[in-house]
């Protein structure tokens, strides 16, 4: 059992997720024209509470270039379900290796897309703790960057902002977290947001 088990303030994390009602099984639904993915929010036990982000490389091919994300990635037939996929992905884009040194701690409720520009998916967002000290690194083509943003500064008021984003038919603001000196917007918002709302301090 890794030591981030013996972190209360992450024990304390695992009850709230037990009590949010989000759903249980890893499994992806029935096979569709949807596709299935997962994301990791990893929970690091240092004195002050911090999470991993990564900024993800510019990439014509990647509908989130550039933007800052939680780890993971696409559901594969050959994982044994989504919690894998949170693990596998974490572990291609930033070596941290959950499933060593990761204590699960729970899910969130599945976010999709709400713009027409995005595939049709779903995302199941997994919580994991992980003991203090852990580190990551950018170890995939993918990723541009790896940070550790302490929750308080997430949760801190100035943090919330918003962002214009303009790309071809689209000019529009959303809601977004400011940190590192770039925006957190789109999915990975609501994802943070959802986290926020369930564990606010």
């Amino acid at each position: 059992m890794s030591g981030a088990a013996f972190d209360t303030r992450l024990s304390a994390l695992r009850k709230a997720l037990r009590k949010s009602g989000a759903p249980r099984s890893d499994h992806p639904g029935p096979v569709t024209n949807r596709m299935e993915a997962a994301v990791a929010m990893v929970v690091r036990g240092e004195p002050q509470l911090d999470f991993l982000l990564i900024k993800r490389a510019t990439s014509e091919r990647d509908p989130w270039s550039g933007q800052m994300a939680l780890p993971g990635g696409r559901w594969e037939r050959t994982d044994s379900g989504l919690l894998h996929t949170a693990r596998r992905e974490t572990m291609e884009e930033t070596r941290v290796n959950l499933e060593i040194h990761g204590s699960p701690l729970g899910r969130l409720e599945d976010v999709t897309p709400s713009s027409t520009r995005l595939p049709p998916m779903r995302i199941a967002p997994f919580i994991f703790g992980v003991p203090a000290g852990t580190e990551a690194e950018v170890a995939s083509p993918e990723v541009q960057s790896v940070h550790w943003i302490p929750l308080d500064v997430l949760r801190a008021p100035e943090t919330s902002t918003d962002v214009r984003i303009q790309l071809p038919g689209l000019d529009k603001r959303f809601p977004s977290y400011h940190v590192i000196g770039e925006h957190v917007w789109g999915l990975t918002h609501r994802i943070l947001t959802a986290f926020l709302d369930l564990y606010p301090s």
